[in-house]
């Protein structure tokens, strides 16, 4: 998957001096720039905040369709599938992202994790519906990020990780505040945020539910049930959707051999990934690879 940096000038073709900070990046975006970006994002190992201003944009995020609105603030996490599938012209809004490689060596990485995913386990979606005066106050967090990265501060990482930090927080006690009733006890959400993190960073490796389920201390039983139970999925679902998802930015962004991306996968031959991934996406891996680079500009 793609760094912050990778991303911002391979994708979007920013230049080099237009990204001066490889962990946080801030803009506005509008619906050219959004359906622009949406082409590989499901690529993109960086956590990013969408704060709507205006207008109404629709996406399928991970199977599921959402339509955000003024105030709505929608939360990528590294690793699921979105699809931009349309919005009003007069839609903008305050994009931060932050890269995933910066967060794992964050002091407060576990605040970060839970507010990442806090949404989907408790709502059901990824998105945060706030009052006109959070969004102002995110929205003005949001500014200083770009404040900062136009200046020449002489910390300006220490002060950027600072930024993000705060926004962080204030994020987290604006969803304590807002989801009031809480629809799984503190435990059940512990343990499905704690899956979600450790899927995103051993997905490759391990494709066997009782390597995560060991990993926080439950049977598998009780992993599968807490999984359905939240989110109406599988644990299998979810390991293939992010095996599909590394293998397509694979084919994708790589000439690698199909044997090779096989092994990298960890798929016992290149049989087992050409039958898993025809499962998946309905076609042979080399013709997924022949569509894209057909579709590339």
């Amino acid at each position: 998957m793609y760094k912050l940096r990778e991303y911002l000038e391979t994708v979007v073709g920013m230049p080099t001096s237009a990204v001066p900070n490889d962990e946080l990046f801030c803009t506005g975006t509008d619906m050219e720039t959004t359906f622009l970006t949406n082409r590989m994002q499901d690529s993109l190992a960086a956590y990013t905040y969408t704060l709507v201003r205006r207008g109404w944009l629709s996406l399928v995020y991970n199977g599921q369709e959402l339509t955000l609105g003024p105030n709505d603030l929608y939360i990528y996490s590294p690793g699921f599938q979105v699809t931009v599938l349309g919005g009003s012209e007069d839609y903008s809004a305050i994009c931060l992202m932050a890269d995933e490689y910066m967060t794992l060596e964050s002091p407060t990485l576990w605040n970060i994790i839970r507010t990442a995913y806090h949404p989907v386990a408790e709502l059901g979606e990824p998105v945060v519906h706030l009052n006109a005066e959070q969004a102002d106050h995110l929205a003005h967090r949001m500014q200083e990020v770009m404040r900062y990265l136009k200046s020449d501060h002489r910390f300006l990482a220490e002060s950027l990780r600072t930024l993000y930090t705060l926004f962080v927080l204030d994020l987290r006690n604006m969803m304590e505040q807002s989801i009031g009733h809480h629809h799984y006890s503190e435990r059940t959400t512990s343990l499905f945020i704690g899956f979600i993190h450790l899927l995103t960073h051993n997905f490759i490796e391990h494709h066997d539910i009782a390597f995560y389920a060991d990993r926080l201390h439950i049977t598998t039983t009780h992993l599968s049930r807490i999984v359905r139970q939240i989110s109406g999925r599988t644990v299998v679902d979810y390991i293939n959707q992010m095996l599909l998802m590394e293998s397509l930015w694979l084919l994708k962004t790589t000439d690698m051999p199909l044997a090779t991306i096989a092994e990298r996968l960890h798929f016992a031959d290149q049989s087992s990934f050409g039958k898993f991934f025809r499962r998946m996406r309905g076609v042979a891996p080399k013709v997924e690879r022949g569509m894209a680079q057909k579709n590339l500009p």
